[in-house]
């Protein structure tokens, strides 16, 4: 991404106050669609309603083009590109799983695509099932987001940061698929993926034994059939692997692919994995984001305790791999914890929506930021092979 004009500071200033303008001329219909968002709480994959609403959304606003159901059943993408322009694409992934507080995901990406769409070209994926499943892995695996230049999405916390560490934690999802056939009748015609799930689950227990006293395992299996009768053709198994070092955790992940493979191949089974990566941090985009919100009076926190604390999984790691970007966390009026009863009823409070308004700002400045500041380019991490942003 280079710059599309050089713009002296003082009229950059001025465009980021009419963006500013523009999201708060544009507050009471995002608060509407918030709330209709937040009013059917859906799980992951099976967000019809949320998806259907914001399609509506996006489809109702002159200039946007909408593909419903976008690679996946839950997923949509809607891009605006004005007329005759050549600008690069920014993406914005929506947060359409609507889990327990996450709400303001989708209103504070969609205030930001709606009112930078006037200047830039806009991509917004809506994404499902961020933290059960990884519907940002299965579109990243579809070329959802190829020809992307940057990519943002906020998340609602306790706190104003503009990064939170996912420390040496590897969350995987293991999708085991066999053959199905009647049970008693002649279930030597099936492929038993139950067997492999079970297979997998004893032998991440029996490895245990050659662990390291702080290493971490925890799973469990998630989908282990339809009905007793019927040889499962599908199962799944969801893990977490922690340790305290990245460099330990690249050989418990390695261990536990042994014992993924394995149950496969004694089944007769094949396996998929979705793997949640760390973010890979872009200090950059997350310098312009925090001077962007401090100007509009945001307060990040200075506490090592959150700063140094892991804040849970994410599929938008994975894209970061991929596509420079940021996933900043944001103070919604409550200091509730995150994927409880009380979270839940702050995140659809009207205080919420002040402070998720307010995000949206910082984020969008920071797209102008990457767009119109003649120093913020594209450039190429070598030793990675991977594009980041950088002055």
């Amino acid at each position: 991404v280079g710059p599309i004009m050089s713009f002296s500071c003082d009229e950059l200033q001025d465009v980021k106050q009419r963006l500013s303008s523009c999201i708060d001329e544009s507050t009471e219909k995002l608060r509407r669609l918030s709330e209709d968002i937040w009013s059917c709480a859906e799980l992951a994959y099976q967000e019809h309603k949320s998806h259907d609403r914001l399609v509506e959304f996006f489809t109702q606003k002159t200039g946007w083009r909408v593909n419903a159901h976008f690679k996946l059943p839950t997923a949509f993408r809607a891009t605006w590109t004005p007329a005759g322009s050549t600008y690069d694409a920014l993406d914005l992934p929506v947060q359409v799983q609507v889990r327990t507080g996450n709400t303001t995901h989708l209103q504070v990406t969609s205030e930001v695509a709606f009112c930078t769409a006037a200047s830039l070209n806009v991509t917004v994926l809506g994404t499902p099932a961020e933290e059960d499943g990884g519907g940002k892995i299965d579109l990243l695996n579809e070329g959802a987001f190829d020809n992307m230049d940057v990519v943002f999405m906020a998340h609602p916390l306790q706190d104003d940061a503009p990064y939170l560490p996912l420390v040496a934690e590897h969350d995987v999802i293991i999708k085991y698929h066999g053959k199905a056939s009647h049970a008693s009748a002649y279930s030597w015609e099936g492929v038993n993926a139950l067997d492999a799930a079970v297979l997998c689950y004893n032998s991440l227990s029996v490895l245990r034994q050659q662990m390291k006293p702080d290493w971490r395992v925890h799973g469990i299996i998630k989908h282990g059939g339809e009905k007793p009768n019927i040889i499962p053709a599908f199962t799944q198994l969801e893990y977490y692997l922690g340790t305290p070092s990245q460099a330990e955790l690249l050989l418990l992940k390695s261990k536990a692919e042994g014992c993924f493979r394995a149950a496969a191949e004694a089944t007769g089974c094949w396996y998929s994995r979705n793997a949640f990566d760390n973010i890979l941090r872009n200090k950059t985009l997350e310098d312009l984001y925090e001077n962007n919100g401090k100007a509009l009076g945001m307060e990040f926190t200075t506490d090592e305790e959150v700063l140094n604390n892991a804040s849970g999984s994410t599929d938008f790691g994975n894209v970061t791999f991929v596509v420079p970007g940021i996933h900043p966390y944001f103070y919604i009026g409550s200091k509730a914890l995150n994927h409880t009863e009380e979270y839940t009823v702050a995140s659809g409070d009207d205080r919420a929506q002040f402070f998720t308004v307010r995000t949206a700002k910082p984020l969008a400045m920071t797209a102008l930021d990457v767009l119109l500041r003649p120093k913020v380019q594209k450039c190429k991490m070598q030793e990675k092979g991977l594009w980041s942003i950088c002055l």
